[in-house]
């Protein structure tokens, strides 16, 4: 079961996110703050898988929230109205695991919950966009050589973490890593990521021995 702490500032958007994880025995709703130091608090207090962040609230806003939480190890999905870089790209260098827009459907929801909880990066299409065009801005080369070697344990199996410790780095630093190559190769997405880069020639299938 994936327990999740729901931070958003507005009542309603609350109960109905309560609503949809509470109609799923996959998932459970372990508490809910209207605030960013509400959410850490709370996150604290009750150690959800997922945190599920509003960026604008008043006090304490999302961003600095997921900054805090990020830099504890908590796993925080942003969950908002806003798509522009002056949302998407604070989030995801604050230390957001995923990026999604409130208008996404149930399915997609859940999904981005799951691969949050397990570590994975996940990004509204939109935020895809805007991490390619950051990344054409600072540089149009392909993969680094780091990237390609967290690219190809994906590919192999590895979850950030098994990937982190092969390559003795932090778990952090392979999802700074996997969202670099999300925008590089205009993906929202690891399996994504690793289709692509099969289908450019960045990876060749192992054959067997």
């Amino acid at each position: 079961m994936i327990r999740l702490l729901i931070v958003d500032d507005h009542p309603v958007v609350r109960d109905g996110l309560s609503s949809l994880f509470g109609r799923d025995p996959e998932f459970e709703v372990v508490g809910e703050a209207a605030d960013g130091a509400e959410a850490i608090r709370l996150a604290g207090a009750l150690r959800p898988d997922v945190i599920l962040m509003d960026l604008r609230m008043p006090g304490v806003d999302g961003v600095s929230a997921t900054g805090e939480l990020a830099a504890g190890g908590a796993r925080v999905l942003v969950l908002t109205t806003y798509d522009s870089d002056s949302h998407v790209l604070p989030a995801i260098e604050a230390g957001a695991t995923g990026y999604l827009l409130k208008d996404a459907p149930r399915d997609e929801l859940l999904r981005a919950v799951r691969a949050t909880a397990r570590g994975e990066p996940v990004l509204a299409p939109s935020a895809v966009a805007l991490l390619m065009n950051k990344v054409r801005s600072g540089t149009t080369g392909p993969l680094s050589g780091r990237e390609l070697e967290v690219l190809q344990l994906v590919a192999g199996g590895s979850t950030n973490r098994e990937a982190a410790a092969k390559l003795f780095i932090t778990e952090a630093t392979v999802k700074s890593h996997l969202l670099n190559i999300y925008g590089k190769l205009g993906v929202s997405d690891r399996a994504a990521a690793v289709t692509e880069a099969f289908n450019r020639g960045l990876l060749v299938p192992r054959t067997p021995e």
